[in-house]
């Protein structure tokens, strides 16, 4: 039979597999974080018709001749370029621009993701619309250990923050030395006990010559003199001091940072370490994939920080279906950590990877595939051709 005949069967194979994976871009084109699939051929096996012969004395070598058998596919790859961004506003899409994989657990085994539209279940754990469990780290009173083991993302949604009392209050800002006698200032500032109750801590700041007396309404003890130094601090330099608020909640005060400059008032509380109880509102994350919670109380702090993981060779991933890859031999361990580091790259909220199927690249794909299938039969059609000749030899 001829050689040419199987050559032609291995071009329809090849092609039809070629077109495939073409088809299969093309649907989607639309779906996010996917990663378009290439086709790469090689040829076969080619049959020696004369080995090379080495050259001698007075006559030179001769080289092979061969003929092939045919093309077969030799890899379908992965492109793994980044798909453009589309904004969507919700903070539960998220995109990773550079390498890296969203780590999910389905249940039964571990998968790997580029697909960051992810939603809050009932326990509010972050999932996959299937339902899959994104992995990271959740945070224990604000502080997230990546060095722990991974596990779902939980956030804290009816979860409570629990109140802190307030121990210490900064007072910033300016004093004017060159203010009347008799100026009376008072300022105030919202301090909390254990229960979360918020408490006024009061203080009342009058000039009496180069000198500013701070007292306090809510603790008759209070007496604190600042004399100016004449450069615009004051002497001796305040130290901090204690304010009784109520029974049971005693505020450090420091003004340490207060200046004595003229024809400026700007003394202000400028904070204080308390805070009453508070649940979680909203969250919002951090390029290295950190998610900041903000609670009712007015506080933010960390509740979860997302993992990426990378391999040595992505083209070694096997897709699992719904986006999803897992590892395999050929891939390597996943190497998990925080977006940002180890190569991985950074996180975005409110926003999707697109697909990054190219379709004009797709349609010009199809047409080779086409015209590579129609070349092949024809070469089916022309060794049938030739057998037909040799069996009319005999009439």
């Amino acid at each position: 039979m001829l050689r040419s005949l199987f050559s032609g069967i291995s071009s329809l194979r090849s092609h039809q597999t070629m077109l495939d994976v073409t088809g299969n871009n093309i649907a989607n084109v639309n779906t996010t974080g996917y990663k378009a699939g290439r086709t790469q051929f090689e040829d076969t096996l080619s049959q020696v018709i004369q080995n090379a012969g080495a050259p001698q004395a007075g006559q030179g070598g001769t080289n092979p001749a061969q003929v092939g058998l045919g093309v077969q596919v030799a890899a379908i790859t992965n492109n793994f370029t980044d798909g453009a961004t589309q904004q969507t506003g919700s903070p539960l899409d998220m995109k990773i621009t550079g390498d890296g994989f969203f780590i999910i657990n389905n249940g039964t085994e571990q998968l790997y993701t580029r697909a960051g539209a992810f939603t809050l279940d009932a326990l509010g754990q972050l999932t996959t619309p299937s339902g899959a469990l994104v992995q990271g780290w959740s945070a224990t009173g604000g502080v997230v250990n990546a060095n722990g083991a991974l596990g779902p993302i939980t956030l804290p949604v009816s979860t409570t923050m629990g109140a802190k009392a307030t121990t210490g209050s900064v007072f910033s800002g300016n004093l004017p030395v060159d203010a009347t006698n008799g100026t009376v200032l008072n300022r105030a500032v919202e301090v909390y006990d254990a229960n979360g109750t918020a408490h006024n801590l009061d203080l009342v700041f009058e000039k009496s010559g180069a000198t500013w007396t701070i007292t306090s309404p809510d603790d008759a003890s209070v007496n604190v003199t600042l004399t100016s130094d004449g450069a615009g601090g004051f002497t001796p330099a305040a130290t901090p001091f204690d304010v009784t608020v109520v029974p049971g909640l005693t505020v450090t005060v420091d003004l340490s940072t207060v200046s004595g400059y003229a024809k400026l008032t700007t003394i202000e509380a400028e904070s204080q370490d308390g805070m009453g109880a508070g649940t979680l509102q909203s969250f919002s994350m951090n390029a290295d994939g950190t998610l900041i919670g903000s609670f009712s109380n007015g506080f933010k702090e960390p509740v979860g920080r997302i993992a990426l993981a990378n391999f040595a060779n992505a083209n070694g991933l096997e897709k699992a279906g719904g986006t999803g890859f897992r590892s395999t031999v050929n891939s390597g361990e996943a190497q998990v950590g925080a977006a940002g580091t180890g190569g991985r790259g950074s996180l975005s909220s409110r926003a999707l990877e697109m697909s990054n199927v190219d379709l004009s690249q797709e349609f010009t794909n199809l047409i080779i595939a086409q015209r590579g299938f129609q070349a092949g039969s024809r070469v089916i059609t022309t060794s049938d051709e030739l057998l037909q000749e040799l069996v009319n030899l005999k009439r």
